[in-house]
């Protein structure tokens, strides 16, 4: 889709200032996408609601294999024309398919062996949650890697309101389809290091995290090595507008820098709240227990998006 597309009358207001930004943000439309593959839900609970308890390890455990499941269909599909072993799908709660997903036709020898190793990566992932979950573990959802990415798309403004986005059409559709998601891995991660009791599970999750962060290296730099800032930085907003009102979401940079690891003024890197991932996966700013990639909501006790205005 984006292919040799000039950009550089794009790529010169990708600048990330604040008032571009935040332009970006009030026009984005976002608001009515998590009805992607899901009926929109009324409000769960008041913005007034007591605080929860804090999640057991497991919950957070089983939060973090629905987000392996998501990557590793999305990526075993690019890499081998295939999704997950039916095997390693089962578990607690409602199993699911999965709608959408081929293989890339790669081009580039290096693309294809990146999205080879990070494929086997997420896959050993989903393996190694699921054993440390023992009974616990909780069956893939339904996913949709096929409309959400539209919509995905769509709101960013890289098509337009008819156009289709297809994720496996090309490498750098690829890229931009797995750029969506490595940030929020990330994020995620680092989010949920606080809340794991477990010194055995946080040094697990310690080392998940360590990965997905090579991951998202490698999807940025070949990103910006493609020129493909203002892509990326559209993408990047997107984002931003579904996970609350503070920025917690850069592009890759301009022809002129680079920002290949988003950090903030003290170079760490930013966490998300669950809530706040799953207003990303669910494809909406609203609070909402489904939508977007997981069209009938993730399994487990944490399954509810962020109520962000």
């Amino acid at each position: 889709m984006f292919g040799k597309r000039t950009v550089d009358n794009m790529v010169a207001r990708s600048a990330e200032s604040d008032a571009d930004r935040r332009n970006f943000l009030r026009s984005a439309g976002l608001a009515g996408l998590g009805v992607v593959g899901a009926s929109t839900l009324p409000a769960l609970a008041s913005a007034d609601a007591a605080p929860a308890a804090a999640p057991s390890d497991a919950a957070v455990l089983n939060f973090a294999l629905n987000l392996e499941y998501l990557e590793a269909e999305f990526y075993s599909y690019a890499s081998f024309g295939h999704g997950l072993n039916p095997r390693i799908t089962t578990g607690k709660g409602r199993r699911g398919g999965v709608i959408g997903g081929r293989k890339v036709k790669f081009k580039s020898r290096a693309i294809k062996n990146y999205a080879k190793e990070i494929a086997q990566d997420e896959i050993d992932h989903v393996r190694f949650l699921r054993k440390a979950l023992g009974g616990a573990k909780v069956s893939r959802p339904a996913i949709d890697i096929k409309n959400s990415f539209t919509a995905a798309a769509r709101a960013a403004k890289l098509i337009g309101p008819r156009q289709t986005f297809d994720p496996y059409a090309n490498e750098n559709n690829f890229l931009l389809a797995a750029f969506l998601f490595e940030d929020v891995g990330v994020t995620a991660y680092k989010g949920a290091a606080p809340l794991i009791n477990n010194k055995t599970y946080l040094e697990a999750a310690a080392g998940i995290l360590a990965v997905e962060a090579y991951h998202a290296g490698i999807i940025r730099t070949n990103l910006y090595a493609r020129g493909l800032h203002f892509e990326a930085r559209q993408i990047s907003w997107a984002r931003d507008s579904l996970d609350g009102r503070t920025n917690k979401d850069w592009g890759i940079g301009t022809p002129d820098f680079a920002n290949l690891t988003p950090t903030g003024r003290d170079g760490v890197a930013f966490s998300r709240s669950a809530p706040q991932v799953l207003n990303v996966v669910y494809l909406t700013p609203k609070r909402r227990t489904k939508g977007g990639f997981f069209p009938f909501g993730v399994n487990g006790p944490i399954d509810t998006s962020g109520a962000n205005g």
